[in-house]
């Protein structure tokens, strides 16, 4: 049965991963780092201002999701009978305190 489905079904290849990928919604994610956003042409074509200002917007969007993810763990019921979660909070606390390490050095690099 399923070798019947299979060959009725046409076979497709996985399109690319960044097929429909722009800066903006690589921005709206929370990808911030420039090296990532240089994968985009139009990226190359702004000011460094603007650029910076992405990045900004990036990293707000990027601890707003943080943040997110941390009150959605510790709004679970009954947390204290889910200790692996402890865990998955220290992770999301390690993020956090990377993302504010990363958003000082590029305040750094993009104010001069």
């Amino acid at each position: 049965m399923e070798d019947e489905i299979n060959e009725k079904s046409p076979k497709s290849s996985p399109p690319p991963a960044q097929a429909d990928m722009t800066l903006q919604k690589a921005v709206d994610f929370g990808e911030y780092h420039p090296d990532f956003l240089a994968q985009f042409p139009q990226w190359h074509t702004l000011s460094r201002h603007i650029q910076f200002e992405y990045i900004r917007k990036a990293i707000e969007n990027r601890n707003r999701q943080l943040l997110r993810q941390w009150a959605e763990i510790t709004n679970i019921l009954d947390f204290r009978l889910k200790p692996h979660l402890n865990d998955a909070l220290r992770n999301i606390e390690e993020q956090l305190e990377v993302l504010k390490q990363d958003k000082e050095d590029l305040y750094v690099e993009y104010s001069s």
